[in-house]
């Protein structure tokens, strides 16, 4: 099993939960109004009056088999929005109750 943090900017919530849809990934964790700045190119979403932009997260727990597949739609559909921010990260999932 491996978790995926998916992290983009709010205008995108729509876009990444039908791609989650799509592949019946159905479980999930999402979180509002993330405050943060992108590693390589973004732009501080922090909410505020200078910047006053927010991202989303969403936590999914999917099958391995399920991590590449997922990916590369993200990967693929960021390339069309690489401007408003997304970023995925994958960890292993050690146990889980």
């Amino acid at each position: 099993m491996k978790a995926v943090y998916i992290i983009y900017n709010q205008s995108l919530t729509e876009e990444v939960q039908e791609i989650l849809d799509k592949l019946s990934i159905r479980g999930y964790t999402q979180w509002t109004g993330v405050t943060g700045r992108g590693s390589v190119k973004g732009e501080p979403h922090e909410g505020t009056h200078t910047w006053p932009e927010l991202n989303n997260a969403h936590l999914t727990i999917i099958e391995d088999a399920q991590v590449d597949t997922l990916l590369n739609k993200l990967k693929s559909f960021n390339k069309s929005i690489e401007e408003q921010g997304l970023r995925a990260f994958v960890w292993d999932i050690v146990n889980m109750v």
